[in-house]
């Protein structure tokens, strides 16, 4: 990956989390501008991601993504939300890191 595919994955990574964050928002008081401004953060997120894709291919680029969201989203849940996971969630989010790490790092282990 490059600096400059480093740096968008950065970027698309930091507008899913303030859409998450801006998704928990209106489910605790929805509104249509939470809404709004949701839509437009995962749109902005996903318009980045399409360049990543084309530069680095699908299964790299989605991949790596994930892996990078499920940790940053869990850690503000926890966080800043209070949520809490059982053994049983928490193994889930282990197994899905560990999954997808597999699946990143699948091409270059050959």
């Amino acid at each position: 990956m490059t600096v400059s595919g480093a740096c968008q994955l950065i970027v698309s990574t930091i507008a899913f989390l303030f859409a998450a964050v801006s998704a928990k928002s209106w489910a605790l008081s929805p509104t249509s501008a939470k809404l709004v401004v949701t839509l437009v953060l995962y749109s902005l997120g996903n318009l980045i991601m399409l360049r990543l894709v084309r530069d680095f291919g699908m299964a790299s680029a989605f991949s790596l993504s994930a892996v990078i969201q499920l940790i940053a989203v869990n850690v503000i849940a926890l966080t800043v939300f209070g949520e809490r996971l059982s053994t049983v969630q928490t193994a889930g989010i282990v197994l899905a890191i560990l999954a997808v790490g597999l699946i990143t790092l699948g091409p270059t282990g050959k």
